[in-house]
């Protein structure tokens, strides 16, 4: 795929972000059925079963591509239908909803909460860790690809290439701990009940409508200071986290296996805020001082199985700018990569 030096538009990025890569169409080529998506209507649930329904398409194989999301929006819902992904609407919390949807080989669970855990934290564990138990007895004849985040490892100090899937994990506030049983409640349907699992940890999702780099990149515009507390972080551009999601479905194994998705470089907040207001013609000015760790995962092996980045980080500053500069649409949800005491 050649990238453009712009990204126009969102109907451009959503074409972007949904394009498979060689990896994701090898995967769906080798799926023997249908792909069901839950929790679709999320931040990465459209441009992910979009890639799927294109993969397919691109592979020769004529399998369904289904989304099951509470869809708030509407709008949201007809856009996936237009381009080819069935959608039901479900409360996947609602044990006899769950059980009327259609079988299916292949899952990627995507469903979970972390904003405004802080205040309902009884909620985020219903949705963290006992939808997790009821989508894995439904679906305990299917492999399935669940998403998780780099927020279980807790903080690592920089400079040592981030936290790998054998570290123990050390989770920081509730949503963390939250998302540490998710993965020990597949882990154990997974080893007890045969099913195959890939436990994906995500750190952090880059697309133009939000993310880290979009964060800063707003804080500048406004001339507001950037803390530097958490001085580092990880990114990777969201089509590249889409593909490998998919790639993933392959290396599904019992027991579960576990895959950082991440960025290759580990990003200096000061950095990246220097350049973005280079770039943006814009003085920036900061607070605090890096500290001596932050939240960063090596993504080595998600590489190795899945396929490297294809996107690097200069491409996303360069997107990120442009598309600050020219007022595209932003999601209105900061990522909140700053706080260091898992309260989101």
């Amino acid at each position: 795929m050649e990238l453009p030096v712009s990204i126009r538009d969102v109907a451009h990025l959503e074409e972007l972000l949904s394009e498979p890569s060689d990896a994701a169409v090898e995967g769906m080529r080798r799926a023997d059925g249908d792909v069901i998506v839950l929790g679709v209507a999320g931040k990465m649930g459209p441009t992910l079963a979009r890639m799927a329904r294109r993969a397919m398409d691109a592979a020769g194989v004529a399998h369904r591509v289904i989304g099951v999301s509470r869809f708030s929006s509407p709008e949201q819902r007809r856009a996936l239908e237009m381009v080819g992904v069935e959608t039901i609407q479900a409360d996947l919390l609602d044990e006899s909803a769950l059980a009327r949807l259609p079988e299916a080989p292949h899952v990627v669970f995507m469903a979970g909460r972390k904003f405004g855990s802080t205040g309902d934290e009884p909620l985020t564990w219903a949705m963290n860790a006992h939808v997790p138990a009821l989508v894995c007895a439904r679906y305990r004849r299917s492999r399935i690809v669940v998403f998780s985040t780099g927020n279980v490892y807790g903080l690592t100090p920089h400079g040592r290439a981030g936290s790998r899937e054998d570290d123990w994990p050390r989770p920081v506030g509730e949503y963390a701990m939250s998302c540490l049983a998710r993965e020990r409640i597949v882990e154990y349907f997974s080893k007890t009940a045969g099913i195959p699992v890939a436990i994906l940890r995500l750190n952090y999702a880059t697309d133009m409508r939000y993310g880290v780099l979009v964060d800063l990149a707003r804080r500048v515009s406004r001339r507001e200071p950037v803390d530097l507390t958490m001085g580092y972080f990880n990114t990777i551009w969201q089509g590249d986290a889409n593909a490998m999601a998919l790639a993933a479905l392959a290396h599904a194994s019992s027991p579960a296996s576990i895959v950082n998705l991440a960025g290759p470089e580990e990003v200096s907040v000061r950095g990246a805020a220097t350049e973005l207001a280079r770039r943006l013609g814009i003085d920036v000015t900061f607070t605090g001082s890096e500290a001596d760790d932050a939240l960063l995962s090596n993504g080595s092996r998600g590489w190795a199985l899945l396929g490297r980045p294809s996107v690097d980080l200069e491409r996303l500053i360069a997107w990120t700018v442009d598309w600050t500069q020219r007022g595209g649409d932003h999601l209105g949800k900061p990522t909140h990569f700053e706080s260091r005491a898992g309260r989101f």
